[in-house]
Order: C-alpha cells, then sequence, then structure tokens
C-alpha cells in the first residue's frame, strides 16, 4: 500500500483541477471559499470527485422535480395552459392514459383507441414506460397519473446518477469536468419532461467503455441506448473514421457487431409478434410534419408557405450525410487525430441541427458530449444560456397559442427568436470544437500531455492513414509524464506536433 505522503505527491497532481486552468471556474468557486489548495488532498475523504459529481447530479435532478410542482399539484390537470405559463410540462403523466397504461395495454402489441394506433417510441423505452407502468399504485386517474411521474422520476433518478458518473470517469484525469454535467441549468429543466435520460445514461456508459478500450462492451451498450433512442448510433460514424485513420479496424468491427446484436436481442421479439406496432416508431418519424424547435418551423412561419414533408425528410437526409462526411473529411485531414468525444458531439449535434423537430429535452443529448468535448466553463454556460432560453420561449409560445384572444405568453415572432438563439449557441459550441480539432493546442483537454483519454485504443496510437497536410506531418503524442505536464505546439526549435 502506498503511504500518505506517495499518494500526496504522485497521484494527487495527476488529477486536472478546473479551478487552476479555468477563469470562470475559478471565479465560480469563490461561492465555496475560492480554488481548492497546493496541499488539498483530493480524494483522501470517503467523499471522492466521482461521488461528489453523482450527488450533485442528483441534487440538481431534485431541483427539476420542485420545479415541477405547480404542474405535479395541479397545472397538468386543469387546462392547457397552465402547464406552459408555469413551464413544467411533462409528456409524462399525459401519456400513462394517453397510451393505454392506465387501462393496462401491452406496449405494441394492442392497439391504441384514436389517432395514435401504437406506441410511438423505440422498443427498450416502450420497456421502461412500461416497468414504470407495473410499479405505480391504483387510484383515481390524477393520483395514478402522479404516481406514474413519480415512478418515473425515480427511475431517471438512476440514469442521472449512471451519466454523472460515467461522464466523469471517461476521462481519468478530469473527473472534475463532470460538474459541467451535473450543474448544466438545462438537465435539471427538462429531464422530466421524457423518457430521454435512459438512452443518454447508456450512451455515457459505452462511451466509458470506449475509453477503456473495451469495444465490446461499447458496441453493446450503444445498441441498447439505440434501442431506446435513435441517435446514439450515429456514435459508430466517428469510430468508424477514428479507426479508419489509426487502422483500429478490429475495435471497430467488435463494436459495431455488439451494437447490431444487442440491438436485435431486443427489437427482435417485437418485431417478429408485434411488426405493426414494432414499426410505429419508424414510420411516425418518418411521417411527422415540421415541428417545434426546428429552423425549418421558423422557414414556414416566416413565408407562410408550407413545406411537403418528403422534401424535409430527403433534403435533412442529405443534409446530415453531407455534413457528416464533411466531419470525416475533417478528421482524416486534421493536424492531428481529433478526439472521440469531439466528433461525438458535431455529428449528433448535426442531426439535431438539421432535423424537423427539436423537443427541449434534446438537450439532454448534447450536454455529456458537450462536456468531454469542450470542458470549458465559459463556453458551456454561452451554449446553456440559449438553451434555457429556449426551454422558456417554447412554454411561453404555447401559453400565447393557448390563451385564445387573451394573447399571454410570447408570441410567434418571439418564439422565432428563441429558435435561433438555440441554433446560434449550438453552432458557437461546434464552432469552437472544430477550432481545437484545426488547432489542437487550443484543446484544453491536450494540455497536460494527453492524447485522447476517451479514445480508448485510439489514445497514443500512430496514424495509418491522413490527407492531404497531415500526410506530411505524422502527429507526435505525447507522453503522460509529470516531467512533461505541458505540451507546446510549434514552438521555435522544435518539429511542430501536427
Amino acid at each position: 500500500m502506498p503511504s500518505a505522503e506517495e499518494t500526496s505527491v504522485h497521484q494527487e497532481p495527476s488529477v486536472v483541477r478546473p479551478t487552476h486552468q479555468d477563469e470562470v471556474a475559478a471565479a465560480g468557486s469563490e461561492l465555496i471559499g475560492g480554488r481548492s489548495g497546493r496541499w488539498a488532498r483530493l480524494g483522501s475523504t470517503a467523499l471522492t470527485p466521482v461521488g461528489a459529481v453523482a450527488l450533485v447530479a442528483i441534487g440538481m435532478f431534485a431541483l427539476g422535480m420542485v420545479q415541477k410542482l405547480p404542474c405535479y399539484n395541479w397545472a397538468w390537470f386543469r387546462g392547457a395552459g397552465s402547464q406552459y405559463t408555469h413551464a413544467c410540462y411533462s409528456d409524462i403523466p399525459h401519456l400513462f392514459a394517453g397510451r393505454g397504461f392506465a387501462e393496462g395495454l401491452v406496449p405494441y402489441f394492442d392497439r391504441l383507441p384514436g389517432d395514435m394506433q401504437f406506441l410511438e417510441y423505440p422498443v427498450l423505452t416502450g420497456v421502461f414506460m412500461q416497468i414504470a407502468a407495473w410499479f405505480t399504485p391504483g387510484g383515481s386517474i390524477q393520483e395514478q397519473e402522479q404516481a406514474y411521474w413519480l415512478v418515473n422520476a425515480g427511475m431517471l433518478m438512476i440514469c442521472t446518477a449512471v451519466m454523472a458518473v460515467c461522464v466523469a470517469r471517461t476521462h481519468r484525469r478530469r473527473p472534475w469536468d463532470g460538474l459541467l454535467v451535473a450543474l448544466a441549468p438545462a438537465f435539471a429543466l427538462t429531464a422530466t419532461i421524457n423518457w430521454d435520460l435512459l438512452a443518454v445514461a447508456l450512451t455515457a456508459a459505452a462511451m466509458l467503455m470506449w475509453s477503456r478500450s473495451r469495444p465490446l462492451a461499447f458496441g453493446i451498450l450503444i445498441g441498447l441506448a439505440t434501442a431506446a433512442k435513435l441517435y446514439p448510433v450515429f456514435l459508430l460514424g466517428p469510430v468508424f473514421v477514428l479507426c479508419w485513420r489509426a487502422g483500429k479496424w478490429r475495435a471497430f468491427s467488435v463494436a459495431t457487431l455488439g451494437a447490431a446484436g444487442s440491438w436485435l436481442v431486443v427489437n427482435l421479439p417485437v418485431m417478429v409478434f408485434a411488426p405493426e406496432g414494432w414499426k410505429k416508431f419508424y414510420t411516425f418519424s418518418q411521417e411527422r410534419s415540421i415541428d417545434f424547435g426546428s429552423f425549418w418551423l421558423v422557414i414556414t412561419q416566416r413565408t407562410g408557405e408550407s413545406i411537403e414533408v418528403s422534401t424535409v425528410n430527403t433534403v435533412s437526409t442529405l443534409a446530415t450525410i453531407g455534413l457528416c462526411a464533411a466531419i470525416g473529411a475533417l478528421t482524416l485531414m486534421a493536424p492531428r487525430r481529433p478526439r472521440f468525444a469531439q466528433l461525438a458531439f458535431l455529428v449528433v449535434a448535426v442531426f439535431i441541427l438539421v432535423n424537423k423537430v427539436y423537443s427541449p429535452q434534446y438537450v439532454l443529448w448534447l450536454i455529456p458530449l458537450a462536456v468531454l468535448a469542450r470542458p470549458r466553463w465559459r463556453d458551456f454556460l454561452i451554449w446553456q444560456a440559449c438553451e434555457v432560453m429556449y426551454f422558456l420561449g417554447i412554454w411561453m409560445y404555447l401559453a400565447y397559442t393557448t390563451s385564445g384572444d387573451k394573447h399571454q405568453g410570447l408570441p410567434t415572432e418571439g418564439y422565432q427568436l428563441a429558435i435561433v438563439l438555440h441554433l446560434l449557441g449550438t453552432l458557437y459550441l461546434c464552432a469552437v470544437v472544430v477550432r481545437d480539432i484545426l488547432m489542437p493546442e487550443r484543446d484544453v483537454v491536450r494540455r497536460d500531455g494527453s492524447d485522447d483519454p476517451s479514445g480508448g485504443v485510439l489514445d497514443g496510437a500512430e496514424d495509418v492513414f491522413v490527407l492531404g497536410h497531415a500526410a506530411a506531418h505524422p502527429p507526435r503524442h505525447a507522453a503522460l509524464t509529470e516531467a512533461a505536464p505541458r505540451v507546446e505546439w510549434g514552438t521555435a526549435g522544435t518539429p511542430a506536433a501536427d
């Protein structure tokens, strides 16, 4: 066992302290006594950095539940407008009755009354919803809907803890970056709107497994996450192009097979025995018209002209493919191989930006990826401010549309401004991530000499295929040593590290 002195000298300096490197984190730390001191022994108590991050995340989740109290007590059940004016709307209680759980109908197998004939969620999310329904006690329909939301909130709180722990552990030397996830205001506000945190937690766990060089576990978790929400499958794209550049084809193949296998295990029984119910998620996504939060809605509202759904689907698909191809080209031509988290953030952001709908809880998809891609408080908070403004904007707009002649809330032009703020905030974060890829000396994760802490088998690997300028200047990956805690890029008298 190492002595306390050895622990203090050799282990503590390996932990990157945001209050010593980030001016915003340093300023914020004044609220709790200032930045950590020179002799602070991090992790020497029962409460480790990872544990602290998990507790803060659970605390913020609880605050988000408190924010929903006006709806829980009455606004969900008394008119349409109150839940919007209090900005506490949630799909969860409404879908308890609206998707047949109150009547004991089985998702995907039993046909629903009304226009939505089957549950329109992926299979694993449907299983999550059904499990919560089993634990919901009886009573009046209002009492059941309240209890259903509470049961789901408890299960989503577990997902929150998983997400926080996985993000804090993905970059071994930067556990305190997890506080960005835990303290994200948009996370607290949107955590219980829908069931997205299930896919977010599985994706965060998958990224942790990839960072530990476990491609099979990564693939299995990505497959499960895709069985809960579509977006996690996009992470296989960055894995493909990064493994192409590094020649790690075996890791990519294992991950892909693991993802396909776990997705099939979850989906195949429903595909075989309830094919019509199983495909509802995919047909609904295809047939859904332009909806809230997208730039498509701004175009139709400003021009007064409708756009055919088929046209939107085609243009969105082509735009997504084109932008992802551009990200792939950037990966192969960058002066240094990009980090996995950077590309993961960019591809999911592309999917969100060109989609025909942006529900406020979709921000949860990006929060863990943004923290791992760009763990900088200033940039993160700028983006979060834009997302909070959008969160308030959509509810105030819905309040306006449901207030009749009173016109209480945010008019159409104000809501369009909220959409633009959301788009600009996301584009801003994408821009700084792309800048970090093109100028790796600006990447805060690599300042301590790291290569790709979330890269697993890619971390420190040599390139075998590059394009353009990168081919003439193979990257030199800095060793993670105390003797060289910082890497200087392109300094005089040394070869440029590109």
